[in-house]
């Protein structure tokens, strides 16, 4: 009975140890996406694409943003290994100013926090610039 025991208690430890060499890795294509400059109101949606390159099942269990202007969405299930997946990254595109934004991924892959950046400029082309108004002002004053 002892041998028993002890033969069930060192295949569960084998078991265990082999289990925990499995792990899961995420790897973007890239890190950041430049919206460039964009016009006030276009589509603000973008798509960082990853790759689970280790070999156990990624499971992305929260994507957040730096601020409220810019919505992810990501993934439902988990992205089996070699698989691909798409973490959906909208940005209020009615905001004109500079794009200066971090989303965080947290997930099971060996470096469980990744940090993805956006940036780029929103502009909007109806408004006229403050020094074209200024230079009217003057044209007109003489």
């Amino acid at each position: 009975m002892k041998k028993l025991i002890t033969i069930l208690f060192i295949g569960f430890v084998s078991l265990a140890v082999n289990a925990q060499n499995k792990v899961a890795k995420i790897e973007f294509k890239s890190d950041t996406i430049d919206y460039g400059t964009i016009e006030k109101g276009s589509n603000g949606v973008r798509v960082f694409e990853f790759t689970n390159t280790g070999d156990a099942p990624l499971i992305i269990s929260q994507v957040t943003s730096s601020c409220g202007c810019t919505i992810p969405k990501k993934p439902e299930g988990p992205i089996l290994p070699g698989k691909t997946g798409q973490i959906e990254v909208k940005y209020d595109t009615n905001r004109v100013n500079p794009i200066r934004k971090t989303v965080t991924v947290i997930s099971n892959a060996d470096t469980p926090t990744v940090a993805l950046k956006i940036k780029g400029e929103v502009i909007d082309s109806k408004a006229e610039n403050v020094l074209e108004k200024k230079d009217k002002s003057i044209v007109q004053q003489k």
